[in-house]
């Protein structure tokens, strides 16, 4: 949970900066990929990512430039990633503009259960990094390479001229 605007704006830009570099490695083909044929696509996971971003904080009722939650998945990887940064913006702008410290303590109905403000947040970055792993299988079965995120994918261990982490 968050307790500090500050403490989640240093996370948040991080999260973002990381989603954004894995977004911009998406191709317009890659969006269809999947691990089985009835399994989300990598479009799928990206778009979701995107349209959560304006969906759980509106539920705390915080109005973020997003697209709405019935938006449909966009064909283009460089629409999902535009619309993707934007929103993410968004966020992060929200919360200055419209939350204190003493705000994150707040609690508020989210999914049946009474969660404080700083929680939801955490829970949104943890989310978009939950999908953000799906995604680095499914990028790597498209052919593109991984970014890393916490540490050096094995591409960029390559990179460094140093053997790729077992």
């Amino acid at each position: 949970m968050f307790r500090k605007i500050d403490d989640f704006q240093k996370a948040w830009g991080h999260e973002v900066e990381s989603t954004v570099k894995l977004f911009r490695a998406l191709t317009d083909a890659s969006l269809s990929q999947k691990v089985t044929e009835d399994g989300r696509s990598l479009g799928f996971l990206a778009w979701h990512i995107t349209l959560t971003l304006g969906e759980m904080p509106g539920h705390v009722g915080l109005t973020i430039d997003a697209p709405g939650e019935d938006a449909p998945c966009p064909t283009s990887a460089a629409e999902i990633a535009s619309a993707f940064e934007l929103a993410a913006k968004s966020v992060g702008d929200a919360v200055a503009k419209n939350w204190t410290d003493v705000t994150l303590l707040q609690t508020d109905d989210m999914y049946g259960e009474k969660w404080a403000r700083g929680s939801t947040l955490y829970a949104l970055v943890l989310h978009q990094a939950h999908h953000r792993g799906q995604m680095t299988v499914l990028i790597r079965q498209a052919g593109l390479v991984v970014n890393g995120v916490y540490g050096p994918a094995k591409e960029e261990w390559a990179a460094m001229g140093a053997p790729a982490m077992p």
